[in-house]
């Protein structure tokens, strides 16, 4: 037996996780946890508080202000880091663990690594109930814990000190495997955090982790290739998984040597360049037109690193007279909708396709796909600088555009982010990426709410970068908590609230659905013996330490932004919009429930409109 050391499970689960470091892409090791956000409270900070204390040089500790929020940060730091580099979360036992429930449904949605380590009741049960313990009269094992079974991609309650050996290479396994990539839980009984035991040494010196890179299974790539060979209108829809694989690169070649456009999705954006010639932009119902159009032609998709969704697909609408080819490491993903399945690492599939011949696409389509590309290019250049009409608030598009022309020399350092609402749909249309990662969205989950403590994680990520959070006043309501904790950490954020009363969004699918006007808008909520509330978010953003105005115009806008970019301290600029204006370039069909019995004309209108519609999806 190898040499032990005498410690408490929470001091080996720290030394540990201080240790662990991963290859990264040029070969050099970096630490694999980037730190760990806590809220100290009874079930973790006499164990693991004591312990993170210990070793705060190596693995720094956070504190935020919400549960939630914190997973937030730490899960938006992971996708900043392309899914290589993790944070750790902490929380009490009680609420302090349940707050953190909703950001692991966000990460387990989003396939994006997270250890969270939410303290647990006694597994002696000796001082039972304790203050927060949930008890259950058929379950004496059961804690407020187990509500992480079905939200992360593994689970385990250490109910003894050595049971942390096999545990914790299990979940670092889980979040650095490519298809397993999630949340992942470790409960800690707070008796058990400090107990001792001997510790093996060599649990304290891991080896390096690297990221696996699965090959193409030979018969499925044989297939693969065959259909690609046929194809005279192919089309590349390109997913989160270009960016996680690192095949940006190689995705750049082979478009431009087989003459194939590329649409992106929400998570996929930025894989190549907004003004490449063969990027068509967004593509589904927050989609370009350009993309759009060309996906209802096309006769081979080749959809690389996207799980599917309905947001992508128009509901499986869009591209349902093609034949779709899944390239994917997860085997779910790539044998949706009865596509061919090539399930491998992206970047090296993608690189075998390159290196064979005897497929291209159609002179005239590569030619039709440039100039589509061109001219939206040059629309969203027309959008985005336009001029409110006098007496009119802006709406979205020419917030964006200020935003981004407010860089001093370009946006290409901005790193936008966003999660919720009518901005992920502008945004996607019409932000510019130009490099992988400058697009940040969460839109697998869409949860009101991540979008400053997501800031706040990607600034963490990439210090170096001008992180730019457009929220809207809906989510910034929901959470803003961290604005206080960018300040305390010496972390800028330059946040743009777009505040249009409300949740102007869903009052927009509500009207648009055949449904009144009725629970969304501030204006429209005020019961009998209330009113109307005027929200000053500029005031609020100064109460919790940042520097805020308020402008009333899009030219006042333009000179508040650059004083927020040369500013050290996190900024706060609100400005009133429209929610009745959207982009209505570009979209498609997204399949939403309507009521099949209405007393409402609109209702029932907008039921046999829908009927119509799936008529065109994929069977």
């Amino acid at each position: 037996m190898g040499k032990t050391i005498r410690l408490t499970m929470a001091q080996a689960l720290v030394r540990h996780l201080a240790a662990l470091r991963i290859e990264a892409p040029d070969g050099s090791l970096q630490p694999f946890c980037g730190g760990v956000w806590s809220i100290f409270g009874h079930g973790n900070v006499a164990g693991l508080g004591e312990a993170l204390w210990q070793q705060r040089a190596e693995l720094p500790t956070l504190r935020a202000h919400n549960e939630q929020a914190m997973a937030h940060a730490a899960i938006a730091y992971a996708k900043a880091n392309f899914r290589r580099r993790i944070m750790a979360v902490t929380s009490s036992i009680g609420p302090g663990a349940t707050n953190l429930v909703t950001a692991a449904a966000l990460a387990h949605v989003n396939r994006l690594p997270v250890l969270l380590l939410p303290g647990d009741t006694f597994a002696s049960r000796a001082p039972d109930p304790v203050l927060q313990q949930l008890e259950d009269p058929q379950a004496g094992d059961l804690s407020v814990n187990d509500c992480f079974r079905p939200v992360t991609r593994y689970f385990d309650r250490i109910v003894r000190p050595a049971q942390l050996l096999s545990a914790l290479p299990r979940a670092v396994q889980v979040m650095t495997d490519p298809v397993l990539c999630g949340p992942v839980c470790l409960a800690l009984p707070q008796d058990v955090q400090t107990e001792a035991f001997d510790c093996p040494e060599d649990f304290l010196h891991p080896a390096p982790l690297r990221l696996r890179r699965p090959p193409p299974d030979e018969a499925e790539f044989a297939q693969a290739l065959a259909l690609l060979r046929q194809a005279r209108r192919p089309l590349i829809v390109a997913g989160g998984g270009v960016l996680y694989s690192g095949a940006c690169k190689v995705l750049a070649r082979l478009a431009e040597q087989r003459g194939i456009p590329v649409a992106e999705t929400q998570a996929g954006k930025g894989s190549l360049a907004w003004d490449h010639a063969l990027n068509l932009g967004a593509i589904g119902v927050t989609g370009s037109p350009a993309a759009n159009a060309l996906a209802r032609e096309a006769d081979v998709v080749l959809a690389v690193g996207t799980r599917l969704q309905d947001f992508t697909t128009g509901s499986h609408s869009l591209f349902a007279q093609a034949s779709l080819l899944s390239l994917n490491v997860a085997p779910l993903d790539a044998q949706k909708w009865h596509g061919q399945a090539l399930v491998a690492d992206a970047q090296v599939a993608l690189a075998r396709l390159e290196q064979e011949t005897g497929w291209q696409a159609e002179p005239a389509w590569r030619e039709r796909a440039t100039h589509a590309a061109a001219a939206w290019r040059q629309r969203v250049d027309a959008l985005t600088t336009a001029t409110p009409e006098p007496g009119t608030l802006p709406y979205d598009a020419e917030v964006i555009g200020a935003v981004r022309d407010s860089a001093a020399d370009s946006p290409s350092s901005d790193v936008v982010v966003c999660a919720a609402g009518t901005l992920p749909a502008e945004l996607h249309k019409l932000w510019r990426s130009s490099r992988p990662g400058g697009y940040h969205m969460e839109y697998g989950y869409s949860c009101m709410g991540y979008e400053i403590a997501g800031g706040l994680g990607v600034k963490l990520a990439r210090p170096e970068a001008e992180v730019v959070v457009m929220v809207g006043d809906g989510s910034y309501l929901m959470m803003n908590s961290e604005i206080a904790t960018s300040v305390m950490l010496g972390r800028k954020l330059l946040i743009v609230v777009l505040d249009n009363r409300g949740f102007g969004c869903i009052q927009r699918l509500q009207t648009a659905t055949g449904g009144e006007r009725f629970n969304n808008l501030l204006a429209d909520c005020v019961a009998e013996g209330g009113q109307d509330v005027a929200i000053d978010f500029a005031a609020h953003a100064r109460s919790l330490g940042a520097e805020a105005v308020h402008v009333d115009s899009l030219a006042a806008l333009k000179p508040a932004l650059k004083r927020a970019r040369a500013a050290q301290r996190t900024q706060v600029i609100v400005i009133a919009t429209t929610h009745g204006r959207t982009t209505d370039d570009g979209g498609c069909w997204w399949e939403v429930a309507v009521p099949e019995v209405s007393t409402r004309a609109e209702v029932q209108a907008a039921h046999s409109a829908l009927q119509a519609a799936k008529a065109a999806q994929r069977p």
